[in-house]
Parts: C-alpha cells; sequence; structure tokens
C-alpha cells in the first residue's frame, strides 16, 4: 500500500498520528526533508527491533524516488509490520508537486 505525495501533505497538516520515516542518507536529509525520522536504508536490519513498539501503527517510508523506502517497506512488512505505506515518487514528487515547503 503505497501513499501519494498529496495525501501526506494533508495527514501532516492535520497533524494525524503516524510514524514518517526517511531512510535516505544524512546528507539527503539535511538538504530537504519533511520532518521524518532519519534512519538509513542500510540501518534497517539492524534497527527494526527497535522499531517493533509501532507494528501496529501506520508507519510512511520516504526517500529520494521512492525505490530504497520501497525495499524497506518490504523489510517491515516481513518483520510482522501491518500498515507500512511508501511515499510514492519520494522526495522528487514532492519537490515537483510543493516545492521545498512541508
Amino acid at each position: 500500500m503505497d501513499i501519494s505525495v498529496q495525501e501526506l501533505k494533508e495527514k501532516l497538516a492535520r497533524q494525524d498520528d503516524f510514524v514518517l520515516i526517511d531512510v535516505r542518507e544524512p546528507y539527503e536529509h539535511e538538504e530537504f526533508n519533511v520532518g521524518g525520522n532519519l534512519i538509513p536504508m542500510g540501518n534497517f536490519p539492524m534497527v527494526i527491533p527497535t522499531l517493533v513498539s509501532h507494528k501496529d501503527d501506520e508507519v510512511v517510508v520516504y526517500c529520494r524516488s521512492g525505490r530504497r523506502s520501497a525495499s524497506v517497506q518490504h523489510q517491515l512488512k516481513e518483520a510482522g509490520f501491518n500498515n507500512v505505506r511508501n511515499l510514492e515518487g519520494g522526495m522528487l514528487q514532492w519537490m515537483d508537486a510543493f516545492g521545498m515547503s512541508k
């Protein structure tokens, strides 16, 4: 199950309760992010156990284009997470739609 940039922007504006994770590298996160917790994709195998309390929460993952976050989405689903959504098109799609605004 994926999420569009428009849908994510609306969730952020409403301050919905969900877990937002940026799986890019630190330099990418510093350049621009929409407020997600930074957990680079390469760290995920070690970090998944620390996220276990969110197994039943909505988790949205994003990266630059949606490819890395799709991989992380799969890893989380394999670990038993029930509601993991990948941001379609990632930050590239976000910037196309909204520029650098959150």
